[in-house]
């Protein structure tokens, strides 16, 4: 009996192990959820973004002119992702979550914007990739502002 138990045990443990590392990944360290300090991940993060962000947000993170106006169609531009932006104001959780599902899901169904949602077209991986590209970006300054906002929002 004991010996029909060992495969599924391995398959139990192969089960813990996944999942403890997709909870490593998703739950971050003390810093949160973004990695701007893996390379790997920024390379990977790079093409992400370049392929589907920058050409709203700018090649070099620099957002559209006029981006705090609305325009004639009522939507704001898409606004930068460097130090100048607002970007770093939000925990990396709500960046993530925004980028994933969209400003609508927020903001309500009425609210304009150019700003897809990536659900469907990028993994969670990947989108962690771009906003951690997007975070090695920033001054050292804007990006230590950054961490303690991830801390003092996991104590809420």
């Amino acid at each position: 009996m004991a010996r029909k138990l060992i495969p599924f045990a391995g398959a139990g443990i192969l089960v813990i192990a996944v999942l403890a590392a997709s909870v490593s990944v998703f739950s971050g360290d003390e810093k949160g959820l973004l990695r701007p300090d893996d390379a790997r991940i920024i390379a990977q993060g790079r093409e992400i973004y370049r392929e589907n962000c920058a050409s709203c947000h700018g090649k070099n993170l620099e957002g559209q002119p006029e981006w705090k106006t609305h325009g004639p169609d009522g939507k704001l531009p898409a606004p930068p992702h460097d130090d100048s932006g607002h970007t770093w104001h939000h925990a990396d959780q709500l960046l993530f979550d925004l980028t994933k599902f969209g400003l609508k899901k927020f903001a309500g169904e009425d609210y304009k914007s150019n700003m897809p949602a990536y659900e469907t077209v990028l993994t969670d991986a990947e989108i962690i990739a771009a906003l951690s590209f997007i975070k090695s970006r920033w001054s050292e300054g804007i990006r230590a502002r950054h961490d303690r906002m991830n801390a003092a929002s996991k104590q809420n």
